[in-house]
């Protein structure tokens, strides 16, 4: 099998990015590693996006304890093992003001990618989602750093009211629709599942389009596609299902001395191949 090492430009894989959100409803799943992004494009996948929880599990740390300079090479590494598409999870842009925003989302744009986020959660339990105006200046920044350097590179503004505690639908969407007018290009609210909210969602930053997290079976492509969502995303849930037979199994051999764990794994000569250059 052939490597599926990029043969396109970053400009042109850029561009094909932007023409997915045009129309329809496509899934970018989200690998972790080189060797689940090169498995990903062999099922023919359109686009691909980063996990930083993914990330992070593989590298022996939790969600958003890794450091910058460690991600943005990750970012490099992924770019450049695949030839489709790549969205970077950037999490808060790694600052907490506008102009350190900017700063480092012009770092990770340099970085071959076609797209990155930024969230308005700041990780403190007490408050969990940045001041409005805050969070909307931060997506602003952002926008302009990407002009700056002119890569075109796509921006997609997260709020995470319902994934830290604040599920509320009119601050989601007044949110989503600041960061729309502050130019985003995508809108994503993690954890948002019933039709009535994305629906909610869909409508109040129209015609910007909307990537939905589907972390489970509540929701199909074609259902998304008929409230109007872009783009699907599942976040670090393809990371959760490798991690769980992997425990399942290694939890057997510590606990039972027994091996049957092992055999439902794909066989070597399949997983071998699908490597082979």
């Amino acid at each position: 099998m052939s490597s599926t090492a990029p043969s396109r430009s970053a400009a042109e894989r850029i561009a094909a990015f932007r023409e997915l959100h045009r129309a329809g409803c496509f899934v970018s799943p989200n690998p972790w590693d080189p060797g689940s992004a090169r498995l990903l494009a062999q099922l023919g996948f359109k686009a691909l996006a980063t996990t930083s929880s993914g990330f992070a599990w593989s590298v022996g740390r939790s969600d958003n304890h890794v450091d910058l300079d460690r991600v943005l090479e990750h970012f490099r590494a992924m770019a450049a093992e695949v030839d489709l598409p790549l969205s970077a999870d950037f999490e808060g842009g790694f600052a907490v003001e506008p102009a350190a925003v900017a700063v480092n989302v012009a770092r990770a744009a340099e970085t071959g990618i076609a797209g990155l986020s930024i969230e308005d959660s700041t990780g403190r339990p007490e408050e969990p989602l940045h001041p409005f105006e805050l969070a909307v200046d931060r997506i602003r920044a952002a926008r302009q750093a990407i002009d700056r350097i002119g890569t075109g590179v796509f921006l997609t503004a997260r709020t995470e009211g319902f994934i830290v505690g604040r599920p509320d639908l009119d601050e989601t969407v007044r949110r989503l629709a600041a960061f729309a007018d502050a130019g985003a290009d995508c809108l994503f609210a993690p954890g948002i599942r019933t039709e009535a909210e994305i629906g909610a969602v869909v409508r109040a930053v129209a015609p910007r389009p909307v990537n939905l997290l589907v972390g489970g079976g509540f929701i199909s492509l074609a259902q998304a596609a008929t409230l109007g969502v872009r783009r699907i995303s599942v976040g670090g849930a393809l990371a959760r299902v490798a991690w769980g037979a992997f425990l399942d199994a290694a939890g057997q051999i510590a606990s039972e001395g027994t091996f049957t764990g092992l055999d439902g794994a794909i066989p070597f000569p399949r997983i071998d191949r699908a490597f082979a250059s």
